[in-house]
């Protein structure tokens, strides 16, 4: 099975086969023990790391104090030339010795050296960076519940899709509405985006929305000219939101006209997060995203500062990024948290 749903893996699978960089790593157990498994890797490997740096300077520093040493002998030959000896053959088994103490500690401190050169470099794991989306002020709304429906009722073909039901959405939460395909999920966005009859929607906010597979971008520009253009965000904060959904290196150079159906949708999602928008409507947002990608976009979601509503049928994405749940059920909007 070829799967981006982590539920299902976690309720099916007892191995787990990893494709990286040309390689198949296997890991036993279902979804949850292959992350368990792969943040222990992790913190071995950081562990390595702190293990390889401290082994590496500690010999450098070694090499460094024998340096030091040969240096001041070699500073002691060279004084003791200056002084009274003896006799001719003292002076010359003296200048002998410390010449041989010299090159003994030379050659002490070049071991040391070669030593830190056969260490076997352990990298540092990457850390994820926290992105934040700070909004401006003429797009903060105080108003407790922005999008509010009273006795909401609403027909499709004939079909009675909501009946009398009434609901409040809390500012700067992530909602999800969630229910059985045909229930009204989809229409009930369009509705609120759109008609609002029945509705009450705070008049500063300001819609960003995406709909289930609205990734059409025709536009003759490149991923970062794009962003750049539509977002009031400094080119840094750009960057760092792209390349946390895999926009990285000639990747920013692409014409988006000629973007894939999953890089489209993941530039479409970055569009959202960087525009000037309050409210996020989000329509099946995670088809065709890699985990790497839904990882990406529950972080985003857990930054944001404005009010979220989405749908999705992926039980465990929802379960990581929804403050709040709805379900639709016999035609009325029921709060399950």
């Amino acid at each position: 099975m070829v799967s981006h749903d982590r539920f299902l893996l976690d309720q099916l699978i007892t191995k787990i086969w990893e494709v990286n960089e040309g390689e198949i790593i296997e890991y036993t157990g279902n979804y949850s023990d292959y992350e368990h498994q792969k943040e222990l890797e992790r913190t071995q490997q950081q562990e390595r790391h702190e293990n390889y740096v401290k082994e590496k300077q500690r010999l450098l520093s070694a090499a460094n104090e024998k340096m030091k040493k040969a240096k001041k002998i070699t500073q002691a030959n060279q004084s003791m030339s200056k002084k009274e000896v003896n006799t001719p053959a003292n002076r010359m088994l003296m200048t002998k010795q410390k010449d041989t103490s010299q090159k003994s500690v030379q050659r002490a401190a070049k071991a040391l050296e070669k030593r830190v050169e056969q260490l076997e470099e352990v990298k540092a794991i990457e850390t994820e960076k926290t992105i934040r989306f700070h909004q401006p002020k003429l797009l903060q709304s105080h108003n407790k519940f922005p999008i509010m429906a009273d006795r909401l009722t609403i027909k499709m073909n004939n079909t009675l899709l909501f009946d009398n039901t009434s609901f409040q959405f809390p500012l700067g939460k992530t909602i999800a509405i969630t229910g059985s395909n045909g229930s009204g999920k989809s229409t009930l966005l369009n509705h609120i985006i759109y008609y609002r009859e029945y509705m009450t929607i705070s008049p500063k906010v300001v819609f960003g929305v995406y709909h289930q597979l609205d990734y059409q971008l025709n536009k003759n520009r490149t991923v970062l000219e794009f962003m750049k253009e539509i977002s009031h965000y400094e080119q840094s904060k750009i960057r760092s939101v792209l390349h946390a959904m895999n926009f990285t290196g000639n990747d920013l150079k692409k014409e988006i006209s000629q973007l894939s159906g999953g890089e489209a949708i993941r530039l479409k999602l970055c569009q959202l997060f960087l525009g000037a928008y309050n409210v996020l409507i989000l329509d099946e947002p995670t088809i065709f995203l890699d985990i790497y990608s839904m990882k990406a976009l529950e972080t985003f979601l857990l930054h944001y500062k404005g009010t979220v509503l989405l749908v999705s049928h992926d039980r465990e994405f929802v379960k990581r990024v929804a403050d709040h749940r709805y379900e639709i059920q016999e035609k009325r909007m029921k709060q399950i948290y």
